[in-house]
């Protein structure tokens, strides 16, 4: 999928429903959010997103701080409107195939859009902010931020390369680098 064809599809939610929090997001396109435990460990799932008998739902983990939550849903709502056909989604399942590797960069991708405007990104970089300043004024863990410059890139903005290169699966990992509910 194309970054242009990922950066409409948040710009065609948030003009439908006129908000940007992925929780009231997934209430107002009918989608539920499911909380369940299921642990805090590295190997525990984060969250996934399922489709069945046209019904979509978002399970997440309870058992994680609240912002991690918040990037968790963002992610499978991007799954539940770019993959919507191609089952469930979990982020404890290792990326083994290009396609689950494909479909989980466009739902990072697809958070990144949804949770950092682009004022809000050159507002924070423009500050003079180290990136992984700019990124904990954001509240957004730095790996988030590297996606969003990507899309700034395709959009023709001409702006520094980020420090990082973000991992298709970096949420895996994310309890441990993110363990605390404080700010990134």
């Amino acid at each position: 999928m194309a970054y242009d064809k990922i950066v409409r599809s948040v710009a065609k939610i948030k003009a439908k429903c006129g908000e940007t929090d992925p929780f009231s997001l997934c209430s107002l396109l009918g989608i539920p959010v499911c909380y369940s435990p299921m642990g805090s460990s590295r190997d525990a799932i984060k969250g996934f997103f399922i489709k069945s008998n046209r019904i979509k739902v978002i399970t997440v983990n309870s058992d994680l701080p609240y912002m991690i939550q918040r990037i968790i849903t963002a992610h499978e709502l991007g799954h539940a409107m770019l993959h919507a056909d191609s089952g469930m989604h979990a982020f404890h399942e290792l990326a083994l195939f290009d396609e689950s590797s494909r479909c989980e960069k466009e739902a990072n991708l697809f958070a990144s859009e949804l949770l950092i405007s682009d004022d809000d990104f050159f507002g924070a970089l423009d500050d003079g902010q180290a990136f992984s300043q700019a990124a904990s004024s954001l509240n957004v863990p730095i790996e988030l931020l590297d996606y969003k410059v990507k899309l700034i890139k395709s959009k023709g903005f001409e702006v520094k390369d980020s420090p990082i290169s973000a991992k298709v699966n970096f949420l895996k990992d994310f309890s441990e680098a993110y363990p605390a509910e404080t700010s990134w």
